[in-house]
């Protein structure tokens, strides 16, 4: 019982003394908030590197949209035609059909997975930069913490239009 009426007094001479010096410590206690997504939607170097993306993967988009498309055609070609096609060119035409689905998941499976790689090989360049940003407003700023995720903050501690401006002076 002695123990435990030490450890009580202990702690609440303990949380006295730290909450008698607390206004001094939270006066020089700076805090920061960087709204990382729209740093990805307007820092110049997201744009760019989404326009990058764009212009990379266009042709291959445009390759699979157009083989989706016949293979739609052929499909729709196959429905109109089956009643009157033999039960060997009704066999036939179906396997093709199947082999250009195949292909076509194939393709269209390939092509997201290489262009979900890229845009996060993009992006964490965009991220590396920025975060080399906010550490560098950080300390010229003297702040002793940038938050990337919150519930909620006070706009007055929103940074991320500055970073955003120095993301794109750096270009």
């Amino acid at each position: 019982m002695k123990y435990l009426a030490r450890a009580c007094t202990t702690a609440v001479l303990f949380a006295s003394a730290t909450l008698a010096h607390a206004p001094a410590w939270a006066d020089d206690f700076r805090v920061g908030f960087v709204n990382t997504d729209r740093i990805m939607r307007e820092a110049n170097t997201a744009r760019s590197a989404q326009s990058k993306l764009e212009q990379e993967f266009s042709k291959r988009e445009k390759e699979l949209n157009d083989l989706g498309n016949s293979l739609k055609s052929a499909s729709d070609k196959f429905e109109r035609e089956a009643p009157t096609l033999s039960e060997s060119q009704r066999q036939q035409r179906q396997r093709q059909l199947i082999d250009m689905d195949r292909d076509f998941q194939r393709k269209r499976r390939e092509f997201q997975e290489d262009l979900n790689s890229r845009k996060n090989e993009e992006l964490q360049q965009v991220l590396d930069r920025a975060n080399r940003v906010v550490k560098q407003v950080a300390e010229q700023e003297k702040y002793d913490v940038i938050l990337q995720e919150a519930v909620y903050v006070n706009p007055k501690h929103d940074i991320t239009d500055k970073v955003i401006r120095a993301l794109n002076a750096a270009r």
